[in-house]
């Protein structure tokens, strides 16, 4: 027997997944912070949140600092476990250019006009030792450029709320906050269709920042269900919103 459990993107993937029966042992269905009305309206920003993010890092440390820093990631012990999966460095980011293309696509080169400097040297020159020296910081990058999928995003999530409610299994929907619920899935909420768990005080990536309660809340939910039985005292923990 198999449990679907996606994220976000990975949410709507197990969405389909279940819809189109290719498991035929899913025995449950669980969505973690996704939800069609607010993904939908976070599209249109989702291009200037990409660019917004840093192109490259000096370091595994540095992407896991940003990470946490800029609030993707609120639990510092998660970030350094998935952050190092959603970089590489740039050398294995093989192109008919090679590494020297990439980090040069990543670094935005001026003109500028030739000025002697006090010692000599052109202002030019000094510009693109300086460059050459940011290039050698650049030592990762995003293993993905989700920037390039944007044609595919409005089919990820269009109609994804009718198809959680439509899967012939139990669901459950873990969100970082109950304002993100969408007119259909409140509807469904409230007819009972699935079962519904809130963490606040988390983000985005709710089982991230919390793993224990998104764990509590799995484990309550294959137990309600009767998949499984609890063992070594577990307590299950009250759904609520």
């Amino acid at each position: 027997p198999i449990m679907l459990i996606g994220h976000s993107m990975g949410g709507a993937i197990a969405v389909h997944t279940a819809a189109s029966n290719l498991v035929p042992s899913l025995l449950g269905l669980c969505m973690i912070d996704v939800v069609e009305g607010t993904a939908m309206d976070a599209l249109n920003s989702m291009q200037n949140f990409l660019r917004s993010r840093p192109k490259t890092f000096k370091s595994l440390e540095n992407a896991i600092e940003w990470s946490v820093k800029s609030g993707q990631i609120r639990n510092l012990e998660s970030a350094r476990v998935s952050m190092i999966g959603q970089v590489k460095e740039c050398e294995e980011a093989t192109s008919p250019g090679g590494p020297k293309a990439i980090v040069e696509g990543i670094i935005e080169e001026e003109e500028e006009e030739e000025e002697e400097g006090e010692n000599g040297e052109s202002l030019n020159k000094k510009k693109k030792d300086d460059d050459v020296e940011t290039k050698k910081e650049a030592a990762y990058t995003w293993r993905i450029e989700l920037a390039k999928t944007e044609r595919y995003w409005d089919g990820w999530f269009r109609g994804l709320s009718n198809l959680f409610l439509n899967c012939p299994v139990p669901k459950l929907l873990l969100l970082a906050g109950v304002d993100r619920l969408d007119k259909d899935l409140t509807i469904g909420q409230m007819q009972g269709k699935f079962q519904i768990q809130v963490l606040p005080q988390c983000g985005h990536a709710v089982h991230e920042d919390a793993p224990e309660k998104v764990a509590e809340a799995v484990a309550t939910f294959l137990i309600r269900h009767r998949f499984t039985e609890p063992i070594g005292g577990f307590q299950c923990v009250f759904p609520a919103c």
